[in-house]
């Protein structure tokens, strides 16, 4: 199977101005990658491939005066498969866990597990430790909170996230991931590409997605608190502690976002032979759709 996935994302600043940027594939897929147009730049402007401290492909530039268009266009091979399962996957006991694995038991920018713990023990100390354990986790985060891009708000946390009872896909992700450190589960955020590949096509604009992994037996496994579903032909970007660690752009001065598009879908090969499935309007548009409308005028009505 190929996925044809991309961006257009464009900027405004007043000055000459660095940024950094966490949008490309991450390493494990490179090779996967059997097409691929960019990253680029119009105007044309140098590009520094670095590697952060999670191991994670980091693109350094600098922006000049005025607005600056990042493109990318590209197909990779995916076997279709689902995320990985196993049902019986058992947590480490934190004094056994690899060294490198101990920062992501911690609190970060956007995962106060010192303000969540007693909700997390009360919640879920009785659940088995493991898999299920984290199943739980994921399945009171998708029914807590009521999902809209009309509630993204940059710097909402954790505890917000729960206590606001809504979010997008990264306040899940944060909120999944606070709770499972609560309960001594090494968890990191990801952010990356995911097409709607075996479930109905969403009417909402494609956009960036997050989800979760936490490690468990001997390796990293894939969760998504938003979905609560294994899913097929996910595109991983970047992994860190939460968001803060690897935003989509990083800039070092003033700066304006003047357009955001981006898109995911099922191609029949592997050539960019044809335009590509992008949203009808940037993210930074305002959208409107008649399912949410309806959506959140039923929540409105239970809660009175």
């Amino acid at each position: 199977m190929f996925i044809r996935f991309g961006y257009e994302i464009g900027i405004d600043c007043p000055n000459a101005t660095p940024m950094m940027t966490f949008l490309s594939v991450a390493k494990e897929r490179r090779n996967a990658v059997v097409t691929e147009r960019g990253p680029v730049a119009s105007p044309l402007i140098p590009m520094e491939e670095i590697t952060d401290p999670h191991h994670n492909i980091c693109l350094r530039m600098v922006l000049p005066e005025g607005e600056t268009r990042l493109g990318y266009d590209a197909v990779i091979s995916d076997d279709g498969r689902l995320d990985a399962s196993d049902p019986l996957a058992e947590a480490v006991p934190v004094e056994k866990l690899p060294p490198s694995l101990l920062p992501y038991l911690c609190a970060s920018r956007y995962c106060e597990t010192d303000r969540l713990s007693g909700l997390a023990w009360r919640l879920f100390g009785d659940v088995p430790a493991g898999w299920q354990r984290v199943q739980a986790i994921s399945d009171y985060v998708h029914d807590r909170l009521v999902f809209s891009y009309g509630y993204a708000q940059a710097m909402r946390t954790a505890l917000e996230a729960h206590e606001d009872r809504l979010g997008v896909s990264r306040d899940y992700a944060h909120l999944a991931v606070a709770l499972c450190r609560c309960m001594n589960m090494p968890a990191r955020y990801v952010h990356g590409y995911m097409a709607d590949i075996g479930v109905p096509d969403s009417p909402a604009p494609m956009d960036f997605n997050a989800w979760f992994e936490v490690y468990l037996g001997d390796r990293w496994y894939t969760f998504d608190a938003k979905n609560n579903a294994r899913r097929a032909g996910r595109i991983p970007v970047a992994r860190g502690r939460d968001a803060a660690d690897i935003p989509l752009m990083q800039t070092f001065g003033k700066h304006q976002l003047t357009h955001f598009t981006v898109w995911t879908s099922v191609e029949v090969d592997s050539r960019l032979s044809r335009s590509h499935h992008a949203a009808d309007v940037s993210l930074l548009t305002p959208w409107f759709s008649e399912t949410w409308s309806r959506h959140l005028q039923e929540r409105d009505r239970e809660r009175h």
